[in-house]
């Protein structure tokens, strides 16, 4: 884009569980926007009955960060989704260098993703670019294409004056905000309605 200056690449440091105080290589590219360590801090001391065995999906996964924490505090797996070629090759670097065994990267779109063949999963990650205002979009799929295990968790980040419609079986858990961040966390109930 004419005039666009691209953000500086950078790091960022994944905050507990095995590979603490690693650091995550992060590609300066427009748009992208790691969650906050606090935000991630926050999050993690909220999923951390639920973590251990969980199979993870990291959509719109961005940096990794939030999917790496969770490989390094005992997930079973996770799937990293991320359509950015230079995005998901640093991912797959970042994998291969912390030797994070679980972990896949998906490079296709989140819609497209959730157009596949679907597995259930126990923790799902959606924190979409805040410009395409996917939340609602997503969540329905996610919901409706049997990607969600029963009990599921979903964390859902979206700008701080949006709560974004979620199905009606989702119920809310816990939130927070950060600066100009809303983050929640949805435990999935019996299917209902989307």
């Amino acid at each position: 884009m004419a005039g666009r200056v691209s953000p500086r690449p950078g790091r960022i440091r994944i905050i507990g569980g095995s590979l603490r105080n690693s650091r995550l290589e992060v590609p300066g590219l427009p748009g992208l926007r790691p969650t906050p360590e606090r935000v991630r801090e926050t999050l993690f001391n909220w999923l951390a009955p639920m973590i251990a065995g969980a199979r993870v999906l990291d959509l719109c996964a961005g940096t990794g960060a939030l999917g790496i924490e969770a490989l390094s505090r005992g997930a079973a797996e996770a799937c990293f989704v991320e359509p950015d070629p230079r995005a998901a090759q640093a991912l797959r670097d970042n994998l291969a260098r912390l030797k994070a065994a679980g972990g896949a990267v998906a490079a296709l779109e989140a819609q497209a993703f959730l157009r596949g063949t679907a597995r259930p999963f126990d923790l799902v990650f959606l924190d979409p670019p805040f410009a395409l205002e996917l939340w609602s979009a997503l969540a329905r799929q996610l919901e409706q294409g049997g990607w969600l295990a029963a009990g599921a968790w979903v964390y859902v980040e979206s700008p701080r004056a949006a709560a974004p419609a979620v199905p009606a079986n989702w119920s809310l858990h816990r939130e927070g905000r950060a600066g100009e961040v809303r983050f929640a966390l949805y435990r999935r109930g019996a299917a209902g309605a989307p």
